[in-house]
């Protein structure tokens, strides 16, 4: 979009957003701040932990730990670029975004979280895969497969954020230029365009269903086959080993999506701004640093390699001393 394209009706240029953040409830800015900065520099240590051990060890080389190692990194992306900036608003007097910053913003935004969606459906297949079909799955799940598949989650994402971000381009900013959220929002952001946003309201919702809906449908299909599957199992400890397997990535899609079909497959401006915001808090910071804990750290397999760190790092600082 070029500068002409962002003026508004008055002839004035719109170089900068303010985000009012939680400015409506300044007596919690700092505790937030506290609260957000524990929660970031958490998540980013616990993702980059896990990153670190799934490239370290090859115990974890496996379909299904590929599969997290790039949640991991999605997950850093996500955060880092809301989280750092939602913090600046809580303890500075400047509550102003840059034009480029908002579009950079929002358009990581996006295409990180679109592209977590899908590989949420990407990893039901997967567990699919290794529940129903486990004599095979070795042979189906080869790394071209593992590659191949992420990288149509990234092609699909790209795709949906292109086509909004197109229909938007065109359209220009008029005065005033604050949004009520501690992010460049795309709802908050298409409230302040210069023009009919019917179109451009209706293209939002039909590709964030299409994403969404997509990446549940397969999540759901999946599932269905292998409860299925498992309820013919003979073995009740078969049973429990086969959802035990399942419990975790159904626990975080269920999050993810609830949380991002509430946010953005509505209309726009059906709910309060203050849910919005809880709602991407919850997305953003809380989210990613449960993924960690609820996905690996809980895991038997992920646990014996950290242990296996632990005990060859000692011994080699004990071999210094």
């Amino acid at each position: 979009m070029t500068v002409n394209d962002r003026e508004n009706v008055s002839g004035t240029t719109v170089t900068e957003f303010v985000l009012l953040g939680f400015s409506n409830h300044q007596e919690m800015e700092v505790p937030l701040f506290v609260l957000f900065l524990t929660m970031y520099v958490l998540t980013i240590l616990g993702n980059a932990l896990v990153i670190l051990l799934i490239h370290l060890d090859a115990r974890l080389h496996t379909p299904m730990y590929y599969f997290l190692s790039n949640l991991s990194w999605l997950e850093i992306i996500i955060t880092t670029t809301v989280t750092p900036k939602m913090l600046s608003l809580l303890i500075s007097k400047t509550k102003t975004i840059s034009y480029l910053g908002c579009v950079v913003q929002t358009m990581s935004y996006f295409l990180a979280g679109a592209t977590e969606v899908l590989l949420l459906g990407a990893m039901s297949v997967d567990r699919y895969l290794a529940i129903c079909n486990p004599l095979r799955y070795t042979a189906i799940m080869s790394n071209q497969v593992c590659m191949l598949m992420m990288l149509s989650c990234w092609m699909g994402s790209i795709a949906s954020v292109m086509v909004t971000f197109i229909f938007k381009s065109g359209l220009p900013f008029c005065g005033p230029n604050v949004i009520d959220h501690f992010f460049c929002d795309a709802n908050p952001l298409t409230q302040l365009l210069c023009a009919d946003t019917t179109m451009v309201q209706a293209v939002e919702l039909i590709s964030s269903c299409f994403t969404l809906l997509t990446s549940v449908f397969v999540t759901s299909v999946s599932y269905f086959c292998i409860i299925v599957t498992v309820m013919r199992m003979p073995s009740v400890d078969g049973r429990k080993k086969a959802f035990s397997t399942c419990s975790s990535h159904i626990t975080v899609a269920s999050l993810y999506y609830g949380s991002s079909i509430f946010i953005y497959v509505r209309p726009a401006g059906s709910t309060s701004m203050d849910f919005n915001k809880v709602a991407t808090v919850f997305n953003t910071v809380v989210t990613p640093l449960l993924n960690p804990i609820i996905y690996n750290f809980r895991n038997k397999v992920v646990k014996d390699v950290m242990r296996d760190k632990v005990k060859h790092i000692s011994g080699r600082l004990e071999k210094t001393v």
